[in-house]
């Protein structure tokens, strides 16, 4: 099994909620660090820690984005960040995965599934900066990896609310998640690993 390193660069966490009962109020964050274990030929025996910096919310709009680190949501003074830790696979396809773990908002713990997709691996540049120049110290082996969960945020007590005529609300309790995911081998490449795009 491979020990992978998540490249927060190019890796982020979307998020979207109902708004005002009519559309979806969209965010990210784009702070994504930890690891996973993970082998293609052995998926089964999978495993991820992830570490998510919850005030670098970013919806696009600077006074929600406060609002949402305040505590009537994040509280990101007391619960800087959000955490997932999974080590429960089922093996759904060739390539895609249900990855059950504990998800951690706002100091509380829940059990959720992420439906994990594959995306391949390939060999790939490394750029290092070294005395004001970008050399390549490569080849490395990326991999790529899109999931998706669902859940309610109610259940990590984020449940601030208001409401709107006729019984309505301005944010809904459901939050669909979606997290793409860049990882790079940890280690040299060894030279056996075959290309494998999706």
């Amino acid at each position: 099994m491979g020990t992978w390193l998540f490249e927060p660069g190019h890796t982020a966490a979307m998020f979207r909620a109902r708004h005002m009962m009519v559309t979806y109020v969209r965010g990210h964050f784009k702070n994504v660090s930890g690891s996973l274990v993970f082998d293609p030929e052995n998926p089964a025996q999978s495993s991820a820690d992830v570490a998510i910096d919850a005030a670098a919310i970013w919806t696009g709009q600077p006074q929600r984005d406060a609002h949402l680190r305040s505590a009537d949501f994040l509280d990101v003074e007391n619960h800087p960040r959000i955490t997932f830790k999974g080590n429960q696979v089922e093996v759904a396809g060739a390539r895609d995965y249900t990855l059950t773990g504990a998800l951690m908002i706002r100091g509380v713990s829940r059990e959720v599934e992420l439906n994990v997709r594959f995306l391949g691996e390939w060999l790939t540049p490394w750029w290092e900066e070294e005395e004001g120049k970008w050399i390549d110290k490569g080849p490395r082996v990326r991999a790529g990896f899109v999931a998706h969960t669902r859940i309610n945020r109610h259940d990590f007590g984020v449940s601030w609310n208001d409401v709107v005529a006729k019984g309505g609300v301005v944010v809904g309790k459901t939050i669909d998640i979606t997290i793409d995911a860049e990882a790079i081998l940890d280690g040299p490449d060894d030279g056996a690993r075959e290309a494998k795009p999706i």
